[in-house]
């Protein structure tokens, strides 16, 4: 495969610093125990803000492997936005990933495909990579317009985007009825819409940006289902969420091509 697979742990609002540290620590452990290859999967973390300089810490002072990153991120650079982190912050603290347009928060503070392309922008301008997410919801599923719908909301936030910049992305596909309700999408569900998102890719930026961006699953991707996922063309790797706040399990999946 040309593009390297990511195993995003989206730890959403769980853990405190010093959970964190055990965490983080617990990982690596298992990963070294295993002789993880970094090159044949990436890992990444995503911790709450209030976690990041402790995974740091982690992560520099023990040369480790695992890459961590931020759950959202402000359009604004500074100023009177009480509650808001900006991509300066994060790029301080050495995150290298930046999560936009999770189903959680275009639901509970109304983020709009606008409002998420301008996040990416913000964020891939700093130098760090965006994981654009997108997914429906049961009824949009359940109608048959869920491929219609996930390429709107992609197509909205990369309006007038470049395609060298397209391929610096990673965009995350989440079946909203999937997302921490042991509901999972077939592998075949999930290939279907990844396959449909790289061919607008292609489309809309060409081949070659279509070819080298990489495209994950999230929604209850856990281990007895991930080399299932993993074995689909346009499968790239996952945006886990539970199944990321347990070391052994995490590790587990990162380890999905032994």
């Amino acid at each position: 495969m040309s593009r390297t697979p990511l195993m995003a742990g989206n730890w959403k609002m769980n853990l405190d610093h010093l959970e964190a540290n055990h965490l983080v620590q617990g990982l690596a452990m298992e990963l070294r125990d295993h002789n993880h290859d970094y090159s044949r999967c990436e890992v990444l973390v995503i911790p709450p803000f209030t976690d990041i300089r402790t995974v740091q810490t982690i992560v520099d002072a023990d040369e480790l492997g695992i890459k961590y990153g931020a759950q959202d991120v402000s359009i604004h650079d500074n100023g009177a936005y009480t509650g808001e982190i900006s991509t300066s912050m994060l790029t301080k603290l050495g995150c290298t990933y930046v999560v936009m347009g999770h189903s959680e928060r275009r639901e509970y503070h109304n983020e709009s495909d606008e409002l998420v392309g301008a996040k990416a922008r913000k964020v891939l301008d700093a130098g760090m990579t965006p994981i654009l997410c997108c997914g429906e919801a049961l009824e949009v599923r359940k109608a048959g317009t869920h491929v219609e719908f996930v390429l709107s909301q992609i197509r909205a936030a990369l309006a007038g985007w470049s395609a060298q910049d397209v391929a610096q992305i990673v965009i995350a596909y989440e079946p909203i009825w999937a997302i921490g309700t042991g509901e999972t999408a077939t592998a075949e569900d999930a290939q279907e819409v990844c396959g449909a998102i790289r061919s607008a890719l292609a489309q809309d930026f060409g081949a070659e940006t279509a070819e080298v961006t990489r495209v994950l699953y999230g929604g209850s991707a856990k281990p007895d289902n991930i080399k299932e996922l993993m074995a689909q063309p346009d499968i790239d790797g996952a945006l886990i969420g539970g199944a990321s706040l347990k070391a052994d399990s995490f590790a587990e999946m990162a380890r999905f091509y032994a």
